[in-house]
C-alpha cells in the first residue's frame, strides 16, 4: 500500500465519483434501450428497468432536499416519463451535492426531519452510506434484467473504474 497525502477526501471523492460514473454509465447503456426492454422487471428487483432508473435517482435527489432542502433546477417526480437527458441532469446534481454533504459531514451531524406527527434523526453520514448502498443494489438489478434480456450489462464495477480512469497500472517483474 503506498500513502496518499489527500487521506479521507481522496477516499470519499473516489466513492461518490464511483456511483456517480456508475449511474451514467448505466444511463447511456438503457438509452440504448427499446420501450419493451425498458419496461421488463425481474423477480426480486423494485420494478420495471424504468422505474428503477427513475427510483434511484429520485432516491439520490431525496437524500439531499431531505438534509439541505435543495432541488435540481427539473426535479424528478413520481410517476415521471424517462427522459434521459433530464435522469443525467439529476444524477449530475445529486453527485455534486452529495459529495460536497460528505465533504463537509463530521460524524456527529443529524439529520432530522419531522412532521405533523411524528419526528426523527439519523446520522448524516449513515444517510450517505445509504445513497451508495441503495444506488449499487438497484444497478445490480438493472444489470440483472438487462442479462435476463440476453444482453451483456455495462460493468460498472470499482475494477472498471480503475481502468477507465486510468489508475491500474501493470508492469513487468
Amino acid at each position: 500500500m503506498t500513502e496518499n497525502t489527500a487521506g479521507n477526501v481522496s477516499v470519499l471523492a473516489t466513492l461518490f465519483a464511483h456511483n456517480a460514473w456508475a449511474n451514467q454509465k448505466l444511463l447511456d447503456f438503457c438509452e440504448k434501450l427499446s420501450d419493451a426492454q425498458l419496461s421488463t422487471n425481474a423477480v426480486g428487483g423494485f420494478g420495471t428497468i424504468h422505474e428503477t432508473l427513475i427510483h434511484i435517482l429520485r432516491a439520490e435527489q431525496g437524500y439531499v432536499e431531505r438534509t439541505n432542502g435543495r432541488l435540481p433546477a427539473q426535479p424528478l417526480v413520481r410517476g415521471q416519463a424517462l427522459l434521459f437527458d433530464q435522469l443525467r441532469d439529476v444524477a449530475r446534481w445529486a453527485s455534486d451535492e452529495l459529495l460536497q454533504l460528505a465533504l463537509a459531514t463530521r460524524s456527529d451531524t443529524l439529520v432530522k426531519e419531522s412532521d405533523d406527527k411524528s419526528a426523527i434523526e439519523y446520522p448524516l453520514a449513515s444517510l450517505l452510506m445509504q445513497s451508495l448502498t441503495h444506488s449499487t443494489e438497484h444497478r445490480t438489478q438493472i444489470a440483472a434484467i438487462i442479462t435476463q434480456l440476453g444482453m451483456e450489462p455495462p460493468d460498472m464495477s470499482g475494477w472498471m473504474y480503475m481502468e477507465e480512469h486510468k489508475e491500474l497500472r501493470e508492469w513487468d517483474l
